[in-house]
């Protein structure tokens, strides 16, 4: 009993985790602070611990130190997990998943500490984390047995449905991708307007900034639409399952919130708070949408 105790704390503990090292890797890439170490890795600087503290050096070392420690909760909830549930199909899969590509990401931040690298590459770093979270968030809800709450195994959902929960899921990725590319290509205000780059003209983007701005845009517009389409359908045919019902009503609204703050990290000049909050509802979006996934899988097969 108590053992199931300290390993629900511990997953919380490491969920709360993965969601930081997340936000601080978007607020390095958001106040240019990258560089605040230098081109030394695992050091600072060249020091263990920098002794010139700069606003860049506290932001960029603070990233590594979270990345490290949580990390370090990572992979003993792993190894904790596939000890006491590796009978549930899923967790094994989860907790290599969570560990590898958390390490993956770290890899490629340090690459581009020593050597630098692309913009089109950087831009899978957040998604990467991003995989890392959401196997982190699953295999949480898995030690507190979410799905037996849910009646996760008596759940019949139809074809359609089922089509669209994957369809979106992977989208939902590309959106992730574009975004981070609009903020690695330093293209977030190449456009002053909204929602069109120049408000006052209609045209086609005049440059490849434009592009993965206005791309951007337009992938983030039609999974607004997407989700808004799976909510009606979910409303519509699955009242009776509450978690389906309420799951893909809350993706709604977070996708709402998640199209609001895109909007007002544009108007507001990249205010930071905004652009944050702009991180964090994707990340929650995106775990969210990894969950639904987790239930269509455990499913029984309808017509609906």
């Amino acid at each position: 009993m108590h053992q199931s105790k300290y390993i629900k704390w511990f997953a919380v503990a490491a969920t709360v985790g993965m969601l930081l090292i997340l936000l601080g890797g978007a607020l390095v890439t958001k106040t240019d602070s990258g560089m605040g170490c230098g081109r030394s890795w695992p050091s600072c600087n060249g020091e263990l611990i920098p002794d010139d503290i700069t606003a860049e050096v506290l932001i960029e070392f603070s990233h590594r130190l979270v990345t490290g420690s949580v990390g370090i909760l990572i992979v003993i909830l792993a190894v904790w997990a596939w000890i006491k549930y590796g009978h549930i199909r899923e967790t094994k899969f989860l907790a290599f998943m969570a560990v590898f590509f958390l390490i993956l990401q770290a890899l490629i931040g340090a690459a581009q500490v020593l050597w630098g690298q692309g913009d089109f590459i950087l831009a899978l770093h957040f998604g990467i984390s991003l995989i890392s979270f959401a196997s982190v968030l699953l295999l949480t809800l898995l030690v507190f047995e979410v799905d037996r709450k849910f009646d996760a195994d008596r759940l019949v959902i139809g074809k359609k449905l089922k089509v669209h929960t994957i369809g979106v899921t992977l989208y939902s990725y590309i959106v992730v991708y574009t975004g981070a590319l609009v903020r690695h290509t330093e293209s977030s205000l190449i456009c002053s307007d909204w929602p069109l780059c120049r408000n006052d003209q209609f045209a086609l983007p005049n440059n490849m900034y434009e592009w993965v701005q206005m791309g951007h845009r337009a992938a983030a517009g039609l999974i607004v639409i997407w989700l808004a389409y799976i909510a009606w359908h979910a409303f519509k045919n699955y009242k009776e399952q509450r978690v389906i019902y309420w799951g893909w009503i809350i993706a709604f609204i977070i996708v709402l919130l998640q199209a609001t703050t895109g909007m007002l990290v544009v108007l507001t000049k990249l205010n930071l708070a905004v652009a944050l909050l702009h991180s964090l509802l994707i990340s929650l979006l995106f775990g969210l949408l990894c969950y639904m996934i987790l239930l269509v899988s455990r499913s029984r097969f309808s017509n609906k």
